[in-house]
């Protein structure tokens, strides 16, 4: 076979022809190092997305598009497990998780990435607490891992390169809802950390990137056939993401929310629920647990215990933020400089929450992304919402509104208001857990 050439392997996607495995790497190769144009690289971003790929052919892509940057390799005690969610709103659950499954046996690189759009990163929420370092050299994500159990941080320059380069063009190009190439751009960075097992959390509802359960589904199944067809035991939960997950939207505030759950201080049903059920199933595929039941009820004794708490403080203090943040979150998580409850105005029961509208308040506040390199007020936000099934009275709070002033405060007010609807009679609450996803092997 002659050299390979970009316009060929193209031609192949137009058609609907299946790539080879070369065909694949050479393509992947080039969008790392640059011989593949960005003209190149849109019009394959919308061949995959109008004629889809083959099992197979995801797999190879996000092999080759994880191959294109370092792959972490870990010589621990334990098992390596991680999860990724695909994101909605108030969604702090790394917070939580990874130091519960520190403590169980585990040790969890967990490379997240920061908020676009309605949805919020985990890395903003972090950078609310002063002097965490989210970006770390390998060599202290090793070391951190190793000593705490679980380090939270940005992925490193080498992580992935083809698939920052894909990214960046599926943005600007209408192809970001493609489910070959949303399962091979989470995986190839996730397995580029060297995991041994992950647990997918993927949202449906709403609030969600994917809102249609059917859709979602789907997109659970490629990442569960492609993780594990990479040889990374994964399996998913599908959740509902039609009312925010917990009771605060916005960095600080969600970061200290996390908090609040992990020492005590403040109980968040749905939140300690979603939580305590994929580490029950990471604890199984790490086989640190016979099950996942077993799993869960490890997990919601190291909540139950303080031992998370301790392990999240340890983390905290070794990634350069305070040694007495989980005594003190009110010193060092910065308030906003306007805050005021906000009055349902109306009586009856929440029914329905538009979720993205919340999101997308979030992000007028000042505290989410449109493009990505915005700033971010890490202070601004929502935090004690009514949740679906509450009853309110015209002068009950709907939530808390966290802003930078009282002008920018009030401009979000009615599309808050316009997102919570109000019934005579109590709603059907959904259930937030649904079902699980496992490979077909």
């Amino acid at each position: 076979r002659g050299l390979m050439d970009a316009p060929a392997i193209l031609a192949k996607v137009r058609d609907g022809e299946p790539l080879d495995r070369e065909e694949i790497n050479f393509f992947a190769q080039g969008l790392a190092d640059g011989k593949v144009t960005d003209s190149q690289a849109a019009a394959f971003a919308m061949a995959v997305c109008l004629k889809g790929l083959s099992e197979r052919e995801r797999i190879d892509l996000t092999l080759a598009m994880r191959d294109t940057g370092k792959v972490q390799q870990w010589d621990l005690p334990g098992p390596v497990l991680d999860k990724h969610s695909t994101g909605g709103v108030g969604d702090n659950v790394s917070l939580v998780l990874a130091p519960a499954l520190a403590v169980c046996g585990a040790y969890v690189p967990m490379i997240s990435g920061r908020g676009l759009g309605h949805t919020g990163g985990t890395l903003d929420k972090l950078d609310a607490i002063p002097g965490y370092r989210t970006a770390v050299s390998e060599e202290e994500l090793a070391r951190v891992v190793r000593s705490a159990g679980c380090a939270i941080v940005g992925a490193g320059e080498g992580i992935a390169p083809a698939d920052k380069r894909l990214y960046s063009i599926r943005d600007v190009t209408a192809t970001v809802e493609s489910i070959d190439l949303i399962t091979a751009s989470i995986l190839s960075k996730k397995l580029a950390a060297g995991l041994e097992g992950l647990v997918l959390d993927v949202k449906f509802g709403n609030g969600a990137f994917l809102a249609d359960p059917g859709q979602a589904e789907a997109l659970a199944r490629s990442l569960v056939d492609g993780a594990n067809g990479a040889g990374c035991k994964t399996a998913a939960l599908l959740t509902d993401m039609n009312e925010p997950l917990a009771r605060a939207a916005g960095n600080a505030l969600e970061t200290k929310n996390a908090i609040e759950l992990l020492t005590g201080a403040q109980d968040d049903s749905r939140l300690r629920e979603v939580t305590v059920a994929l580490g029950g199933v990471l604890l199984e595929l790490g086989s640190l647990a016979g099950n996942a039941r077993e799993g869960e009820e490890k997990i919601a004794r190291v909540l139950e215990d303080g031992s998370a708490a301790e392990r999240f403080g340890q983390m905290v203090s070794e990634l350069g933020g305070p040694n007495d943040l989980l005594d003190k979150p009110d010193a060092h998580l910065t308030e906003a400089s306007f805050v005021f409850d906000l009055p349902a105005g109306d009586k009856g029961f929440v029914s329905k929450v538009d979720v993205r509208a919340l999101g997308n308040a979030v992000v007028q506040l000042g505290g989410g992304r449109l493009r990505q390199d915005d700033q971010l007020d890490l202070t601004v936000g929502l935090d004690r919402m009514a949740r679906v099934g509450q009853f309110l009275e015209p002068d009950t709070p709907l939530l808390r509104v966290h802003a930078r002033d009282e002008e920018s405060a009030e401009r979000v007010g009615e599309t808050i208001r316009a997102a919570f609807e109000v019934s005579e009679d109590p709603p059907e609450v959904s259930s937030l857990l649904g079902s699980r996803i496992d490979s077909k092997t």
